[in-house]
């Protein structure tokens, strides 16, 4: 089976099913069906498979030109019947992988995608998951449910683990141009990933199992959240001193060595910083150790939209304001800048904090024309026009996503009081309040 699953993606008539067409889904798929592979892809939102087949995307970043070359192409269709499956060489899963409620990883999405492909899973078939989870998933929730069916991994079916590396809005970066790391539950497993996944990526790089590449992805987003919460710390202590942070860490990175610059801001968002740290701190228990380091920047994390609500109150305060009945304009609802996308944005919880304290929030994204609901949240508001005029009208400007659109300097000129989260205005300012 391994000679025939490598001699179809050589010459290309292997068809890959993407399962997720999300931010890390939609772009793999594109990327496949550029170097000419036919492609299914699957995903359980009528609306977006409805949108895949007219040739239309519904993320900013993921061009139009794009999702319509592919339709013309005649190499991609967009599905939500999991009974297509069974027509894929290759399934990969990109499908979410959130927290619970308890901090605890929701692997709800993963166990119902195989539920609902396994049916259809034959000999021959590559299944490779890029959700970012805790180590031992793809052993336990894939490759033993289809050793459960009768096959044999490695031998019959191929199954790997190759985490995404997706940085949406990223100029620099894009899915082809992320060297990728493959790691198999066999060496055929790997083999096979590896002849796949190094067809549509500039660099596949083997690791010496699935959950060396589960643990690794851990470990590049928890450099990340550490790095995060140390200088969200020290913008306090730096607040507190009356230095101002963004000037201390300009100064740190003219050190050609040993430094590398994080930049504080009102929060964390996206999919993968806010959550992932907490799979393997909720793995590492099972063993009776506890991740300290990991939940403490989590913790710090987590409470800058309270700190930015606090400073913000303490700026009304001072121009004679309560926070109750204040007009206060978010800038930005993306969780950051340049992007359209809400996932775990700070704005949120800095919008839903202020309402809750009687404020009357707005906000402007120009990327984001109007909210939807989520999981957990349901604003229900449409973004404003920026103008002189409603700029002036407001008793706070709270600068929480950075995006290039805005135009800061009219901003600042008509704004009665600007509570700045990104840095955007440095050195002292009249009326402008970092957070």
């Amino acid at each position: 089976m391994k000679e025939q699953a490598l001699e179809k993606i050589a010459d290309k008539s292997a068809v890959v099913g993407i399962i997720g067409l999300g931010y890390v889904g939609l772009p793999l798929a594109l990327c496949f069906i550029e170097k000419g592979y036919r492609v299914i892809g699957f995903d359980s939102d009528p609306q977006k498979v409805e949108l895949l087949n007219d040739g239309r995307s519904y993320i900013k970043h993921v061009g139009i030109h794009r999702v319509q070359a592919a339709k013309e192409s005649g190499l991609f269709t967009a599905t939500s019947d999991y009974s297509k499956a069974e027509e894929a060489d290759a399934l990969i899963l990109c499908v979410p992988t959130p927290l619970g409620k308890h901090m605890e990883p929701d692997v709800s999405y993963i166990i119902s995608t195989v539920a609902g492909i396994l049916p259809y899973v034959r000999k021959g078939q590559l299944v490779s998951l890029e959700s970012t989870t805790y180590p031992g998933t793809t052993e336990d929730l894939i490759a033993a449910p289809i050793e459960a069916k009768g096959f044999k991994v490695g031998r019959d079916v191929f199954v790997a683990f190759s985490p995404e590396r997706e940085d949406p809005g990223n100029p620099d970066f894009s899915t082809s141009t992320i060297p990728k790391l493959v790691g198999g539950c066999s060496e055929a497993c790997l083999e096979v990933a590896l002849a796949l996944y190094s067809n549509v990526v500039v660099k596949a790089i083997p690791v010496s199992s699935t959950r060396v590449a589960e643990t690794a992805k851990l470990l590049e987003n928890i450099f990340r959240s550490v790095n995060i919460g140390l200088v969200n710390e020290m913008k306090i202590v730096c607040d507190k001193l009356g230095i101002d942070v963004w000037d201390v860490i300009d100064a740190a990175a003219t050190k050609p060595f040993g430094f590398m610059a994080f930049r504080p801001g009102p929060g964390m968002g996206g999919h993968c910083i806010p959550i992932d740290p907490f799979y393997l701190t909720w793995k590492a228990k099972e063993f009776g150790i506890n991740t300290h380091f990991i939940e403490l920047a989590g913790t710090i994390n987590n409470s800058m939209p309270d700190w930015v609500v606090q400073k913000t109150a303490l700026a009304l305060n001072d121009h004679g304001k309560s926070v109750k009945g204040s007009k206060v304009l978010v800038l930005g609802l993306a969780y950051k800048k340049n992007i359209d996308d809400l996932r775990e944005s700070p704005s949120i919880h800095i919008i839903e904090r202020l309402m809750a304290l009687g404020a009357q929030v707005g906000y402007s994204d120009p990327h984001i024309p109007r909210t939807h609901k989520m999981r957990e949240h349901d604003l229900d508001l449409s973004s404003i026009e920026l103008t002189p005029s409603v700029i002036a009208k407001q008793d706070c400007v709270l600068v929480a996503t950075d995006h290039d659109a805005f135009d800061y300097a009219m901003i600042e000129r008509h704004a009665k009081l600007i509570v700045d989260t990104r840095g955007v205005y440095r050195g002292d300012r009249k009326n402008v309040v970092k957070a």
